[in-house]
């Protein structure tokens, strides 16, 4: 539950506008993933020992410089943690071979680091980068767990359609309540982009880039089901998102809408946001099946 709950936290400080410095109130995250905050307080000191947050006298825990990163030369654009060539090289062959089912759903490290070459240093950072992500899971004891990922082609079309379903609904909830902070840092996000930034970026750096923005605004709503039940959809989506080929210029197209509609919700206009969100997504999946 730890290493989970580590994980969690992990996510919401990278994909969040937290700066470096900020504190991390043990109150406000137990409130916000429904624990007690014992369980925080674990989850921070284990985030401490691995750097992704700080320890400040008088402070308790707070955002670490390393706990964003922006890729460099494009302001804005939330990234993974850097990483050097040969442990991306290994996270993508991981993230390939589990797609094509030829690993076990359960691993052990040594049978990981004998399979790719890797340093246990470097395998370490690798596999905390799949445990943020939400494709793996550590086991109480001994070894790694691949969580559920989409397989199929009918399965990922079956995940949009649900998005359709639940995402233009989340803007309609009568709780719904735009946090302008975010949306704009998310705005912001859209237009490095499509300013150029979309030529350079990797697969992932754009997963978690528009991951983030859908999950904002079904996030606004207040309703924790909808946005359990997309976070859940975009931790299986991950891995088929990464094997297709990046159209950059559809990729564009997309972020411009995502623009378009977060000038709809700031100007509150609410229904016109839902039905351009649920066209939006039609789109999409039109577009990703015949990729």
């Amino acid at each position: 539950m730890i290493e989970q709950l580590a994980a969690a936290i992990a996510d919401h400080i990278r994909r969040s506008t937290l700066s470096a410095g900020e504190r991390l109130p043990e109150r406000q995250l137990a409130e916000k993933f429904r624990v007690s905050r014992t369980p925080v307080r674990e989850a921070l000191r284990l985030l401490a020992d691995r750097n992704v947050v700080g320890r400040q006298t008088g402070r308790g825990y707070v955002v670490a410089e390393r706990s964003r990163s922006a890729d460099e030369g494009t302001p804005g654009v939330v990234a993974s943690e850097p990483s050097l060539p040969e442990e991306e090289s290994a996270y993508l062959r991981i993230a390939e071979d589990r797609f094509a089912e030829q690993l076990p759903e359960r691993i052990t490290e040594r049978e990981l680091i004998r399979r790719y070459g890797l340093s246990r240093a470097a395998l370490q950072r690798v596999l905390q980068r799949m445990l943020h992500e939400g494709w793996l899971e550590r086991l109480a004891g001994y070894g790694w767990a691949f969580t559920p990922i989409l397989t199929s082609a009918q399965s990922y079309q079956q995940g949009y359609r649900l998005r359709i379903i639940i995402e233009p609904a989340a803007i309609l909830e009568p709780t719904f309540m735009v946090d302008e902070a975010t949306l704009r840092h998310c705005r912001d996000v859209q237009r490095d982009l499509v300013g150029g930034a979309i030529a350079t970026v990797s697969p992932a750096q754009l997963f978690d880039a528009n991951s983030a923005l859908h999950e904002a605004i079904v996030g606004f709503s207040g309703n924790a089901f909808m946005l359990d039940a997309l976070q859940r959809l975009n931790r299986v989506r991950r891995l088929i998102e990464y094997r297709k080929s990046v159209d950059r210029q559809a990729a564009a197209a997309r972020c411009r809408e995502h623009l378009e509609l977060i000038d709809l919700l700031l100007a509150g206009d609410l229904e016109a946001a839902a039905d351009f969100l649920r066209l939006h997504l039609r789109t999409a999946a039109r577009l990703k099946a015949q990729s």
